[in-house]
């Protein structure tokens, strides 16, 4: 299948193409509006599409609000300027190991240690985590149980300990736990996949290409390239996934911008889904991602997204995670204020038994959230979702993609800026696309849930 997208990949990102209340877009099934209030898509007639345009090319927004009232897309406001209270949390993170045996180029925890000491999380504190989450929501529940580091595997004992603790409380009160790891795979063992089947994680290993591309970014302390040691530490554990999913992370920099050559190895090898993740901020600034590199990842992205596409139609499965995500996200109708749950609903333990706002913010007073021993500082996580909130974010507030984006990762948001603006929209429309493609081409895909595009008559 050829996807259409309009002009080059980056065309959403100008700004004379759009006004905060949405984007028009061509697909070969006619013309079509996404609306940023409640993420609603459209088909719409060639004449609706014409006004649209001309509207927005001529910045009249009271005249694009009077045509969406005259055709019955008006709707009263999805999210307002309340941030979000501060509530239970249903979600935390784990540093059990604030060290790490590889020397990644650009690791934002500044090889592991997150520019302290290298330190291990107490089993005491561990268990004190998982309990305080539990004890917070109520039966019937879920919560998600993330370990993390540095490479959580140093503290295998810990981690182990804490996963039982948490799976015997939940069963007690009948609260569903998930559990996930992300490990650079150096040290799993067969005995670790055994552990990680029985209790259903979802384990994610940070690969960033393909041999040499790879060790090139993410070697050992000593310089030692890593890949053949993660290949022949991880492949056991995809071939027993059952319960558990292994999934690849491949964070992109300028060096391994090869993406779909990776995307079809990495699935050829049996990982349950793989996903890409641009390199935006870096403590040292190595590795990246500058205006025109973030082009080029987008015009590869898109690639990918062309042969997720055909896969689907051809009913193969291509489990490229951003696509999914993309199209899962498209379908619900999701809207947001924030990008994540991160400072609201999840939070991150450091080894020393600090809450912080999310894993990247760990040791770093930017995000520092209270202490597990006195529990989350309402006062400070008001404050974070007042001041993160998408609608005073600048230049979020007036952007069509705002609620579909949520003003990006705020760690690097803080440390960087917005660098991925552009990439961001061009990434979204092309999704845009490709849901309308496939929704007609074959909506089983989608199953039973109802969703979008629906067509609006002219007036």
């Amino acid at each position: 299948m050829t996807a259409v997208v309009r002009n080059e990949p980056a065309a959403a990102s100008a700004p004379s193409r759009w006004l905060p209340q949405g984007l028009s877009f061509p697909t070969e099934f006619g013309p079509h509006v996404y609306l940023a209030n409640g993420s609603r898509v459209y088909g719409v007639t060639e004449a609706f599409a014409h006004q649209y345009d001309d509207l927005v090319a001529r910045r009249d927004g009271a005249g694009l609000d009077d045509l969406l009232v005259r055709h019955g897309l008006d709707a009263p406001a999805y999210i307002d300027d309340r941030p979000v209270k501060p509530f239970a949390m249903h979600a935390i993170s784990l540093a059990v190991a604030q060290k790490c045996n590889l020397g990644c180029t650009y690791c934002y925890a500044q090889g592991g240690d997150f520019g302290g000491p290298a330190k291990n999380m107490p089993e005491a504190t561990a268990l004190k985590a998982v309990e305080r989450l539990i004890e917070g929501v109520a039966p019937g529940e879920r919560v998600n149980i993330a370990f993390l580091g540095g490479e959580p595997l140093v503290n295998r004992p810990v981690l182990r300990a804490a996963t039982e603790r948490a799976a015997a409380l939940g069963a007690q009160k009948g609260v569903a736990v998930g559990f996930s790891i992300t490990s650079n795979g150096t040290l799993l063992t067969p005995d670790d996949g055994d552990f990680f089947e029985r209790h259903g994680f979802a384990v994610t290993i940070s690969l960033d290409g393909v041999g040499a591309v790879h060790d090139g970014q993410r070697p050992f302390k000593g310089g030692r390239g890593s890949y053949d040691r993660v290949l022949a530490n991880v492949m056991p554990l995809i071939r027993m996934q059952r319960a558990m999913q292994i999934s690849a992370r491949v964070t992109v920099t300028p060096k391994n911008l090869r993406l779909p050559e990776t995307l079809d190895h990495f699935i050829g090898l049996g990982f349950h889904s793989v996903g890409f993740s641009p390199m935006l901020n870096a403590p040292s600034g190595r590795g990246e991602m500058a205006a025109a590199d973030l082009a080029e990842m987008l015009a590869q992205m898109i690639a990918c997204g062309r042969a997720f596409e055909a896969s689907v139609v051809a009913g193969r499965r291509y489990p490229f995670l951003n696509m999914v995500t993309a199209l899962k996200e498209l379908h619900k109708g999701t809207h947001r204020p924030y990008p994540c749950g991160a400072g609201a609903g999840y939070l991150a333990v450091s080894a020393d038994g600090g809450l912080f706002a999310c894993h990247r913010f760990v040791d770093d007073a930017a995000g520092a959230m209270g202490n597990l021993t006195d529990g989350p500082d309402p006062a400070v996580r008001t404050n974070w979702l007042a001041n993160r909130h998408v609608h005073f974010q600048s230049p979020c507030s007036g952007c069509w993609a705002r609620y579909l984006c949520g003003g990006g990762c705020h760690h690097e948001v803080i440390q960087r800026g917005r660098p991925a603006c552009d990439y961001i929209r061009g990434w979204l429309e092309y999704s845009l696309g490709a849901y309308v493609r496939l929704l007609e081409a074959t909506p089983a895909f989608f199953g039973s849930v109802p969703g979008q595009p629906t067509q609006v008559p002219d007036a």
